[in-house]
């Protein structure tokens, strides 16, 4: 079959490799779409990061690069492994993309998104969604009934907004700043608004991102660049400042405006994965005891995002930028994701 493999900086060639076999316990799935991520994009310009680097086998796979890239992908169940029964040939489905080891304490006890040994398809080894077929554990596969596969490639980035609102505790009547609208800020903004949390407001730099956030839906854009973004909104909240916010931009001066920006007791949650040290001011966050958390990824998010988009609460067709093959994954996916990161939110790629 083609696949995408990844050998290192911008190193990214389609080739021909074994089909992969259905085992006992597995589902092998022939891929229709898969989204282009932010770390596809970190493993091509400066990578291998997540990616095994070569004389680093990742623990679980055993393998290094080159592997096969992506990791956001939804596909048709071509065929089932022994004791499979919750999906059958021809279901539409989407993938936790998660290897996981079963046995640390953090997969033991529940929050398998920390486990120690974390690898994931299409990262780590064992196939991944830029390749025909790839055969992924049973417990990763997600029924997504009349969705269709193009919406089903987005239900992974999807899911790591979703598990970040349920790492703040946002509710219906509280006021939310989401810094940064790129596409987890836009997923964080929809699903805010699904979830019927209608206080939202989006700081937001790029003209292009601020049309997308007001499309979205959020009661005002500011832009940081020229707005008192503080200022307006603590005024906008009766002086108090939002009750929660989302940093997903990954710079210094986003953060600590999140966290200026959150009424005393409120909540600041940081989604972005950082290239560098954060610096920020700790006596504001000490003082008024806001909370700041850290959020990873996802943990049983997918069955509650697809259930959204199932109910019609969730639309998010319009953030498909574009459609490519795979062959052109480097050139017109990734290349154009970096150099016009502002007019794209997703690509999806099609073997």
């Amino acid at each position: 079959m083609k696949a995408s493999l990844y050998y290192g900086q911008r190193d990214l060639r389609v080739e021909e490799i074994a089909e992969p076999e259905v085992r006992p316990g597995t589902v092998k799935i022939k891929v229709e779409w898969t989204g282009i991520c932010g770390t596809d994009l970190h493993e091509y310009e400066d990578g291998p990061t997540f990616c095994p680097a070569p004389g680093h086998p990742h623990p679980l796979t055993g393998e290094t690069v080159p592997v096969v890239l992506g990791h956001e992908m939804a596909g048709v169940v071509a065929e089932v492994g022994e004791g499979v029964t919750h999906v059958k040939p021809g279901d539409r489905v989407a993938v936790e993309p998660y290897i996981t080891c079963g046995e640390c304490e953090y997969c033991v006890n529940g929050p398998y998104n920390l486990c120690v040994k974390m690898g994931y398809y299409g990262l780590s080894g064992w196939g991944g969604g830029f390749a025909e077929y790839v055969v992924v554990g049973a417990n990763r596969v997600f029924d997504l009934g009349e969705i269709s596969t193009e919406v089903g490639a987005l239900v992974e980035p999807l899911s790591v907004a979703h598990h970040a609102i349920r790492r703040s505790g946002a509710k219906p009547g509280d006021s939310v700043a989401v810094f940064g609208a790129g596409p987890i800020g836009l997923f964080i903004i929809s699903i805010l608004k699904a979830l019927g949390i209608d206080d939202v407001y989006s700081v937001e730099l790029s003209s292009v991102r601020k049309e997308k956030a007001k499309a979205a839906g959020v009661v005002r854009v500011l832009d940081p660049s020229v707005d008192d973004v503080v200022s307006i909104l603590q005024e906008a909240t009766g002086g108090y400042g939002v009750n929660v916010a989302f940093e997903a931009v990954g710079a210094s001066p986003a953060l600590q405006a999140a966290i200026d920006a959150t009424r005393s007791g409120g909540t600041v949650v940081n989604v972005s994965i950082w290239s560098k040290k954060a610096e920020i001011d700790m006596f504001g966050l000490v003082m008024r005891e806001i909370t700041l958390k850290g959020t990873s990824a996802y943990k049983d998010d997918h069955a509650d995002v697809i259930e959204l988009l199932q109910s019609g609460k969730l639309t998010v067709e319009q953030f498909i930028t574009g459609r490519i093959a795979a062959e052109d994954v480097g050139e017109l996916g990734i290349r154009q994701l970096i150099e016009n990161k502002d007019e794209n939110v997703k690509i999806i790629v099609h073997p």
